[in-house]
């Protein structure tokens, strides 16, 4: 019987030809050596957060394994197959444009207070807090009377001079502006959510060990011996508004309290009488 020797032939240049090509999402075409080593060069500019620097690091991290994996289980990082050179090098220095130093030094400050210390602890959330959600009354037609929400970035001071005085830089283009302008009360929530005690104590946001804290008080613009003051408390925290458009007429305001509300534990919440929450210090 004879060898079938054409289709091995065929077979043969076929394979030949395939060196040639790359597999990537099931669809194939011909690349070089300079044609990699362009692709792995990307762009000089970082474009992705430094949070994706390690998926399988940050999430064990935030949920660590031995509260959430079961002993002698391998965490997602063991599980996970090694880098390989080139790809190591195109997490650390291509694809981020957050720096992991400036990461690390953000998330150096030392934990919450002891959950007793109530005023403590709201001083702790109010100045470790860049942003927080404000609640006005609306003056919004369709919603005209009714609460509205919206989320601020604010400063109670530098970060080494906390005053429990939290401030805000705005525009009169804001619908809360103009709410406020109508009825200058609100109220200021922030969650120990926004840092990262509560990931890795692995709490939701609602668990009431997961601290909260509402500021409610009376609106007011900044008066003008204290914009200095103001301003650096802003900036230094958010330094980015000072590239802000001076054609949106930003002013500085800031929240006169009335009442300080907290949950950080469970068993209910407190109500912090003024005087303990200026003397109480966040460090």
């Amino acid at each position: 019987m004879r060898v079938p020797y054409f289709p091995l032939v065929v077979l043969a240049g076929v394979l030949c030809l395939s060196r040639s090509y790359t597999l990537r999402s099931s669809v194939s075409w011909v690349v070089s050596s300079n044609d990699v080593v362009e692709e792995a060069d990307l762009s000089e500019e970082e474009v992705a957060p430094a949070l994706l620097v390690d998926g399988a690091g940050l999430w064990k991290q935030a949920y660590p394994a031995s509260n959430v994996l079961g002993d002698g289980v391998e965490s997602p990082r063991e599980l996970a197959e090694p880098e390989t050179d080139n790809v190591a090098q195109l997490s650390s220095s291509r694809l981020f444009s957050y720096r992991l130093e400036k990461m690390q030094q953000a998330g150096s400050s030392s934990g919450p207070p002891p959950h007793q210390e109530t005023a403590r602890t709201a001083r702790y959330i109010a100045h470790n807090s860049d942003w927080g959600h404000l609640a006005t009354i609306s003056t919004q037609d369709k919603i005209k009377g009714l609460p509205f929400g919206n989320i601020f970035s604010v400063s109670d001071g530098p970060g080494d001079n906390s005053t429990g005085v939290v401030y805000f830089y705005v525009t009169p283009m804001d619908n809360t502006v103009s709410d406020l302008r109508s009825n200058p009360f609100a109220s200021l929530t922030f969650s120990e959510a926004e840092g990262e005690f509560c990931r890795q104590m692995v709490y939701d946001p609602e668990d009431p060990r997961c601290a909260r804290l509402t500021l409610t008080g009376k609106m007011v613009d900044v008066a003008p011996e204290e914009l200095v003051f103001a301003k650096e408390a802003m900036f230094s925290r958010h330094p980015v508004m000072a590239k802000w458009p001076v054609g949106h007429n930003w002013f500085f305001m800031k929240m006169e309290l009335i009442q300080v509300w907290l949950q950080d534990w469970v068993g209910g919440i407190s109500l912090i009488p003024l005087e303990d929450y200026f003397k109480a210090t966040p460090f």
